[in-house]
């Protein structure tokens, strides 16, 4: 990185991280690996405190209420120095005029009066148009010698100049120097005529003679010893037919003595070679594609089972934290399935190596099929099914010891809040089940695009069939975990309920509305479950948890949408015993989906025999009996309100992408059919990020799970260098206005927010499409649950 000068620091976090300063902003790196960018327009205010460098940040950029940055350098010296070269760097590249200079106190004096001296940039480019010194026009002598495949490596005269290290040419039985001119300027006189160039010799005829290849060659095209930047001899010395025209002299035209393939749309072109070179080296088949799925997707797995096996073993045993009977249950179930996927990722691995050809090149073989590896891996796992049949005794027992343990329920707590854990930690140790059901699809996909007669057919029917089995087995586990975890989660962030994982209750909808009080619309927090529906509001606590304000049971309840009477637009009345209630919806395609689930689920409790009573939380109902027709007006906490706009950035690592938290902040609803939907489709691999006012493209790992995108430098990482939760966004592929000349690129927006990412091919640019769609769009979301005439009429 050319010009960089990396500045140690410290995010608020202890993270090591390093600052650089730059023509167009603050620059954040981890190791070498650039993670943010703050561009001038965005910095309102530089400064420091001690060891404490602050940036001030435009309200639009974060919001009004997290605008201020704050790193922590190694020293005050240090962190002045970097100050004092962040106001060089924007005086001089931003401002029109030289800052006047700051006048001198008579008593006090408050802040530095650094101030940068010298011209702007602006003005030295205003200086050279109008009154810079004119050049002096100078000749040079050029050579006659004629480049071509016979008379590429003669030597030239001796008045060329030659680089000081010679080049050698492979194959030639004396080594001979390649020199090479600069260009003439503009004011050269022409050369004499060329003589015609011998016609260049076809590859056969090199081979036959015995004639060494040429590491590159001129096609018939003489030329007057044109200047080769260093970095073009590169990759063999590979010449372009647009490299070629770039640099050679055109009749009425001088060329640049800055052409070279860095500085020039030249650089573009050799990129796009090594991307066609790349291309040409891997498959293209569509299978190829599906089964790198099966590897990538495996290898996020196998860290996911680590969080567990290893971390979460080893900060429990750190703290004698848990029970002996309870470490033997957990770790005799997950050890044998994470030492067995390790070595089916190993497995996988060979194989697509052996596929691409970049390893055993030389052994003869069919190696472009996953079938048989899938298939015999799959018969195995079945001798597994025992284990993943123990998952729901192991969920169960676990978070009754946190109940009862505090020290566990500390260590538990703690070890959420980790790097490492980016996920609800009870999330792991659902993946086994859940990873069946990915390998069920993945084989499907392949075996809709493999022909009947294809050799690999046949076993990846097999394995698909070997994998539906252990999945229709496990399917019901599944759903009453998932929603089992879902309840846990739920337990841990919200104040003011006990015993939310009570037998029978099942989750259905979270999400944001704004519900009628004396002081107005104010921003809630709702739940509904198969037996009563929760509002609460955000808490200023340390851990973000959310307050319950009240407790609705759905027998006897009644929902009436009344917005043509109201003013408050998308709005609907909720009738209960103790209470009733108004709220509004951030849209109508919310409202509809809040009316359509809350009246499913009153349908559901008025079959139900089971008695809501039972569930319900006597201190929170007995706040307040009013009667069914008054409408519930009450006078909320001043805490209460301010809460309701508190920033996204102050949340911890992991709180910020639960997704009760998104939604809070995004002002949407998520069903747990929006949550079995997302399990389905997890994907990760490697794709290119490029931000809005960026140049270059970054390389990432990028996993989605759980309505998020986290970024890695790397699949061998333990723990994401940043997440982006998708809810709300919306995904489409690049505009012309975009000015993205890139194939397979797609584009995510929120307001102002918009990131580009580039996949490998079109099989990768799909699916990736396909899943963030399903987490993203809302109208995706909203096929769950619209019925098929409402469809037709909408889409009329």
């Amino acid at each position: 990185m050319y010009g960089i000068r990396f500045h140690c620091a410290a995010d608020r976090e202890g993270t090591k991280i390093n600052l650089a300063v730059s023509h167009m902003g603050l620059q954040v790196f981890q190791g070498n690996t650039k993670i943010n960018t703050f561009n001038w327009s965005k910095i309102r205010k530089l400064s420091f405190k001690r060891k404490r460098f602050l940036i001030k940040l435009h309200p639009e950029v974060h919001g009004p209420h997290q605008d201020t940055l704050e790193f922590l350098m190694t020293s005050r010296d240090q962190c002045k120095v970097f100050w004092k070269n962040c106001v060089e760097y924007h005086t001089f590249f931003r401002l029109l005029d030289q800052p006047e200079p700051k006048s001198k106190p008579i008593l006090f004096s408050r802040g530095s009066s650094f101030r940068y001296s010298g011209r702007t940039q602006k003005q030295l480019v205003d200086y050279v148009r109008d009154s810079g010194a004119r050049r002096t026009p100078y000749q040079r002598r050029h050579s006659r010698a004629q480049i071509s495949t016979r008379t590429l490596c003669a030597d030239l005269p001796k008045q060329s100049l030659s680089f000081n290290e010679c080049l050698k040419v492979p194959g030639s039985p004396s080594s001979a120097t390649i020199s090479f001119h600069s260009l003439h300027a503009s004011s050269t006189p022409p050369c004499p005529e060329p003589e015609p160039a011998q016609p260049p010799t076809s590859l056969q005829e090199d081979r036959g003679k015995g004639t060494p290849k040429p590491l590159h060659s001129f096609q018939g095209i003489s030329m007057d010893n044109p200047q080769l930047s260093p970095f073009a001899l590169k990759s063999h010395l590979t010449l372009s037919p647009s490299f070629q025209m770039s640099t050679l002299s055109l009749p009425g035209q001088a060329p640049s003595p800055l052409q070279s393939p860095i500085l020039s749309e030249v650089g573009t072109a050799r990129l796009d070679e090594e991307e066609e070179g790349r291309k040409k080296r891997y498959p293209a088949d569509k299978a190829y594609f599906i089964a790198k799925e099966i590897l990538t997707t495996e290898r996020t797995y196998l860290k996911d089972l680590e969080v567990i096996t290893v971390w979460f073993r080893s900060a429990v045993i750190k703290e004698n934290a848990m029970p002996e009977g309870l470490m033997t249950l957990l770790f005799s179930n997950i050890d044998p399935i994470y030492e067995f996927h390790r070595g089916f990722l190993k497995e996988i691995d060979q194989r697509l190596a052996l596929w691409e050809g970049r390893s055993n090149a030389h052994v003869k073989g069919d190696y472009q099929r996953i079938g048989d590896v899938m298939l015999r891996n799959m018969c195995f796992l079945k001798e597994f099914t025992s284990y993943l049949q123990k998952h729901d005794e192991v969920l169960t027992e676990l978070e009754k010891a946190t109940k009862r343990l505090k020290k566990l329920e500390t260590v538990y707590k703690e070890f959420e809040l980790q790097k490492v854990c980016y996920l609800p930690l009870n999330t792991f140790l659902l993946k086994p089940i859940q990873r069946l059901m990915h390998y069920k699809l993945i084989l499907e996909r392949l075996c809709k695009h493999y022909t009947p007669d294809h050799q690999d057919y046949s076993d990846c029917k097999d394995a698909l069939k070997e994998v539906a089995e252990m999945a229709a087995q496990l399917q019901s586990s599944l759903i009453r975990l998932e929603n089992f975890q879902k309840l846990t989660e739920l337990q841990r962030d919200l104040i003011g309920i006990e015993s939310l994982t009570a037998s029978g209750r099942e989750f259905i909808r979270e999400g944001c509305l704004f519900k009628l009080t004396k002081k107005g619309l104010q921003q809630r927090m709702f739940f509904l479950f198969s037996d009563m529906l929760l509002y609460t509001s955000k808490g200023v606590t340390a851990t973000n948890q959310f307050k319950v304000h009240g407790q609705l049971p759905l027998h006897g309840m009644i929902i009436e949408e009344n917005e043509n009477e109201l003013s408050v637009p998308h709005c609907f009345t909720i009738y209960s015993a103790q209470r009733t209630i108004v709220v509004s919806a951030s849209s109508k395609v919310e409202m509809r989906k809040w009316i359509e689930d809350l009246n499913m689920a009153i349908e559901v409790a008025k079959m139900s025999q089971e008695k809501s009573d039972l569930f319900l939380d006597t201190s929170v109902c007995d706040r307040s009996n009013r009667s069914s027709d008054e409408v519930s007006l009450e006078q909320e906490s001043e805490d209460d309100t301010h809460s309701s706009y508190s920033s996204l950035d102050k949340q911890t690592h992991h709180r910020a992408n639960t997704t009760m938290h998104v939604c809070w902040h995004r002002n949407t609803s998520v069903s747990m059919s929006d949550h079995s939907l997302a399990v389905e489709n997890q994907l990760s691999g490697y794709l290119l990020r490029k931000f809005k006012n960026s140049n270059g493209w970054q390389k990432l790992w990028v996993v989605f799970t759980n309505f998020c995108l986290f970024f890695y430098k790397t699949h061998q990482d333990d723990f994401p260098l940043a997440s982006l939760p998708l809810l709300g966004y919306i995904v489409g592929t690049a505009a012309e206005a975009d000015s993205i000349h890139k194939e397979y690129v797609f584009k995510l927006q929120f307001k102002s927010h918009v990131y580009y990412f580039r996949a490998e091919s079109e099989y990768t640019f799909e699916r990736w499409m396909e899943v963030i769609k399903s987490a993203a769009s809302a109208t995706g979301r909203m096929s769950l649950l619209i019925p098929k005439e409402s469809k037709e009429m909408n889409g009329n």
